[in-house]
């Protein structure tokens, strides 16, 4: 029986390497004209990878069975596909995103008025009450809001705290929010959130809603002007970063 021990363990390895590396292809177009789209972002929302169609609207995603791929771009509705046997039966699968119809709405700028008078200009001009909030790892820091001390005090006191916000969020979410760490592994993923300000990838990786994300950030500290001006990659970095100092001090 020795003799048949070692092609069998090889062939269950082979089995689960194959398993963990499958692969998935298809088309991205648009759903109006079947004109291929290019640059659509392809995420799977349970292995935590990105990817993103070429010129012809081709693209490659590693998932397997059950997994779900979720589709975005610029301009059009963004859906959500279940990965199924069928795909991988017969192959290439075609995407079709549907445009949205966006009015632009009238945006008027008002420029700061100097009267050449140094008291009253000081007064005339906006001055952001912000401080600079520093992420571990990374060699830059973003705008924290004046509202609280620190973001560690704040984290601090929500861990001793089963009413707070950011206890009920991080304890609740606990499973999703440890795909942060995965989200800033995987380079497809951070590429694709550096250009987005939407917030949409992220709320369909997390699980959580616009509201849940603007709460974690403003009770880790982070400005107004942070939560609505910063990209989805540097949202993905504050929140990643809050969560870990969350995680050290719940351990502790």
């Amino acid at each position: 029986m020795e003799k048949y021990f070692i092609p069998l363990f090889l062939l269950f390895s082979l089995l689960s390497y194959s398993q963990d590396t499958t692969v998935v292809s298809g088309k991205v177009l648009n759903a109006a004209n079947d004109v291929p789209i290019n640059n659509a972002h392809i995420v799977n929302l349970n292995q935590v990878r990105g990817a993103v169609s070429d010129e012809e609207g081709n693209f490659e995603i590693q998932a397997v069975v059950n997994d779900t791929l979720y589709f975005s771009y610029l301009g059009f509705k963004a859906i959500k596909v279940r990965v199924t046997n069928d795909w991988f039966r017969f192959g290439e699968v075609k995407v079709k995103m549907t445009e949205l119809g966006i009015a632009l709405e009238e945006v008027v700028v008002q420029p700061v008025q100097l009267t050449g008078y140094l008291e009253i200009d000081a007064r005339n001009i906006p001055i952001y009450e912000n401080y600079r909030y520093s992420i571990s790892g990374l060699n830059t820091g973003y705008e924290g809001g004046d509202h609280s001390p620190s973001a560690l005090s704040r984290v601090l006191g929500a861990v001793f705290n089963p009413a707070d916000a950011l206890y009920n969020l991080f304890g609740r979410q606990g499973k999703n929010m440890r795909k942060l760490r995965k989200m800033k592994e995987d380079d497809e993923i951070r590429n694709l959130l550096m250009n987005k300000f939407d917030r949409q990838t992220l709320m369909a990786l997390l699980q959580i809603d616009r509201l849940d994300i603007d709460e974690i950030l403003r009770r880790c500290n982070y400005s107004q002007d942070f939560i609505e001006t910063a990209n989805d990659l540097q949202i993905l970095d504050a929140m990643s970063g809050c969560y870990e100092e969350y995680r050290v001090l719940n351990r502790g």
